[in-house]
């Protein structure tokens, strides 16, 4: 059977591997505690839950429209515009997917020609460098300091900006490292996009999932923005509904008719029930959701001071996602190698830092969406296994 060349352009998530390996160690009888999944081990909110069995019940069991049932996008619209003071839109400017990542490849597919440059954060999401390849883009990695606090130095992002460049993506609060960006940093990175005329896409699917009472800033807010930005929310991570398939973009009026009709060639429209499900958890109760962000914060202060206690570990505390990314470069041991030592020696199961990008190198990656007692006996098991590596 022939094969596409661009098929070997396409990358993969690495958490997905890992999970498959650390699942063959326990099958071998390993216990293994998984803090390698960015995934919320909460179960999704009860009401959302009698959203979708009603919605069933009332035959919501068909075709939608490609874009989205219109009072799922009215409640998105309404709910996206109270997040993000001065901003406005309406359901035409919304677009609902299965999942986040169509709005990510949609938008690439519709704006990225071969040879077009496309700036993205690095460390990051792994999917963004490979669908910027996958389409014949030019993937242009903008790195991420951990000097910073995982942001990125606004010098280094003019110095990438080209002719060429199409695309700028931004992700905040950020995949792998739970960093920031300030106003400050939003309001120069739109001077830039407006200036050199090129577009955002805004990647926002943890904005509710803050501490130390930060406040988001989006870059939608900046006027003048609107026109040339995507905003990617959804689902999966505030409200627990990783396996719903459920996110949303917010773009322009005739941005999301060409996403629209991608969703149409591609998976015809989103199912109609968990549509309805998603307008319950915007809409609804939202305690399960303040309960479940105040139970990451006190995980997130136990792990990153366990971790500090760790001899050549580094960890900054994050203030969104429920990530942490310590510096490992103490104990002399590279990402991928560190990586699989506490998988097969300590039994927990990370991400190194290269899955992220090649500026991923000297991290690795835990997520804190499982328990404080499993965080709590992860810690001890790295502590123990670390103790028997050679000084660095």
């Amino acid at each position: 059977m022939h094969i596409a060349n661009r098929m070997s352009r396409l990358g993969t998530e690495t958490a997905f591997e890992v999970l498959a390996k650390a699942r063959a160690l326990e099958a071998q009888g390993k216990n293994i505690i998984h803090l390698e999944i960015g995934e919320p081990d909460f179960d999704t909110p009860k009401n959302i839950i009698e959203a979708a069995k009603n919605a069933l019940d009332k035959g919501f069991t068909h075709y939608g429209p490609s874009a989205g049932l219109l009072d799922v996008r009215e409640a998105i619209a309404k709910t996206v515009m109270a997040e993000r003071p001065g901003f406005t839109c309406t359901a035409d400017e919304v677009v609902v997917t299965p999942g986040g990542k169509p709005i990510m490849f949609f938008l690439i597919l519709s704006t990225v020609d071969e040879g077009d440059e496309v700036i993205y954060p690095n460390p990051g999401f792994p999917i963004y460098e490979s669908m910027i390849n996958f389409v014949g883009g030019k993937a242009v990695p903008l790195q991420l300091k951990e000097e910073k606090d995982f942001r990125f130095d606004i010098n280094d992002l003019k110095k990438l900006i080209t002719k060429k460049t199409r695309l700028l993506i931004i992700n905040s609060p950020q995949n792998p490292t739970g960093g920031i960006l300030t106003k400050e940093d939003i309001e120069e990175i739109a001077k830039l996009a407006i200036e050199h005329d090129f577009i955002v896409l805004s990647d926002e699917i943890y904005s509710k999932i803050v501490y130390d009472d930060f406040k988001p800033y989006s870059i939608l807010q900046i006027p003048g923005m609107k026109e040339r930005t995507v905003l990617l929310d959804g689902f999966s991570k505030t409200f627990a509904m990783t396996g719903w398939r459920l996110g949303f973009g917010v773009m322009p009026a005739e941005m999301a008719k060409l996403v629209s009709k991608l969703q149409t060639n591609a998976t015809s429209c989103t199912s109609s029930f968990t549509q309805e499900a998603g307008k319950e958890a915007l809409l609804g109760d939202q305690s399960a959701v303040d309960a479940m962000v105040k139970e990451f914060k006190i995980r997130r202060d136990a792990i990153v001071d366990g971790l500090n206690k760790i001899p050549g570990f580094h960890c900054l505390k994050p203030k969104g996602s429920f990530y942490v990314m310590p510096n490992i470069s103490g104990t002399g041991m590279t990402s991928q190698k560190m990586a699989d030592f506490l998988l097969n020696e300590a039994g927990v199961a990370c991400l190194s830092g290269t899955a992220f990008g090649k500026y991923g190198e000297g991290f690795i990656r835990f997520s804190y969406a499982n328990s404080l007692e499993n965080i709590k006996e992860a810690l001890r098991r790295i502590e123990e296994a670390v103790k028997k590596l050679p000084k660095a």
